[in-house]
């Protein structure tokens, strides 16, 4: 059984990136080929983002996690005067949230957020709270929330981060955190991609703030991680069985659309369409099932992205993370890319 102590690595706190590149596709990015050298170790390129147009053609297809952040995070005063905070989890009715609260509040505590009003009516660990608000409510929040930026970084620079913490192609509000593998890709980039007949898919998961949470015994022992809801549309599944019958190469961008793609199949590797929540917890020893090759950033500690990671590439993925850290690559959510050929 793996072990969570495996998974560290020193990260010097400067090579946490704290704003994006002022052009997001001319990041770095280290290729990683999975085939072993003589030495026992991994082939690796050191290029930039935008290089990847020159890598890809007609035998592959990109699968991009569509979900769209939205402004979660409340700051407001309680009726009776008092500061608080509310961090949107999961919508549980039309105007009914399920959220985490700065300090925790009581059944029936009334809360204000410019126009928003609110009401917790049900407490514990996580609150269950009930808006009031006119006309549609992500527009509200556009106005009253902040977008729920990862602890590690510290810019509280609102309206840049709202533009840069999204993809160019986010299409559904319902995410906690981005994507942030897809936050390289330009649109220039993605029309290069299609005329070089790279066939791109759409697909969706909610990124939740579990990302963010260590991995714990209990999650080794269950085999699942926090909850997250997913979607894939009939027509794209279609397209992308018969993309992985004609031998295609399905390259995932990002861990949110491996878990999508992964749960979502069966163990002949046949794609189901449909909408649901997954747990699935991606380790040593994993067989996949539909996903070739994956784009991602480089992750925290003790992750259970890093593990990911390691189910795809092996204990080789020290080797990566020991480069990228000597050749001072940016890290985390506004850093470098990796490519897992």
């Amino acid at each position: 059984m793996i072990k969570i102590e495996d998974f560290d690595y020193e990260l010097p706190q400067e090579l946490i990136a704290q704003e994006a590149m002022e052009e997001r596709d001319e990041c770095r990015l280290l290729v990683v080929d999975r085939v072993l050298k003589n030495d026992g170790g991994i082939k690796i390129q050191e290029k930039f983002f935008k290089d990847i147009a020159d890598e890809l053609g007609k035998n592959d297809v990109l699968v991009l996690n569509e979900s769209r952040v939205f402004p979660a995070r409340l700051v407001g005063k309680k009726d009776s005067g008092g500061r608080v905070e509310l961090l949107l989890l999961k919508r549980l009715g039309e105007k009914r949230w399920e959220a985490i609260c700065k300090p925790g509040l009581k059944e029936g505590k009334k809360l204000i957020f410019g126009d928003l009003r609110a009401e917790v009516v049900e407490d514990g660990d996580k609150v269950e709270v009930e808006f009031e608000f006119e006309g549609d409510f992500f527009d509200v929040l556009k106005k009253e929330g902040k977008t729920p930026i990862p602890p590690y970084i510290h810019n509280e620079n609102e309206k840049r981060i709202r533009e840069d913490y999204q993809t160019v192609y986010a299409n559904k509000f319902g995410s906690a955190a981005a994507p942030t593998a897809g936050l390289h890709f330009t649109q220039k980039l993605l029309d290069k991609l299609i005329s070089h007949g790279v066939q791109i898919e759409k697909i969706n998961l909610n990124v939740g703030l579990g990302t963010f949470k260590p991995v714990t015994e209990k999650n080794l022992e269950s085999g699942k991680l926090h909850s997250e809801y997913m979607e894939i549309g009939e027509e794209v599944a279609k397209r992308l069985n018969l993309a992985k019958r004609q031998g295609k190469r399905i390259i995932a961008v990002g861990t949110t659309s491996v878990r999508v793609l992964e749960s979502m199949s069966d163990e002949e590797g046949n794609l189901e369409a449909g909408s649901g929540e997954t747990q699935i917890f991606i380790k040593v020893p994993y067989r996949f099932k539909f996903v070739d090759s994956l784009i991602t950033n480089f992750h925290l500690p003790k992750s259970s992205l890093l593990m990911l990671v390691s189910a795809m590439i092996g204990d080789n993925w020290r080797e990566v993370y020991d480069l990228a850290v000597k050749n001072k690559y940016r890290f985390f959510s506004f850093g470098d890319a990796m490519w897992i050929r």
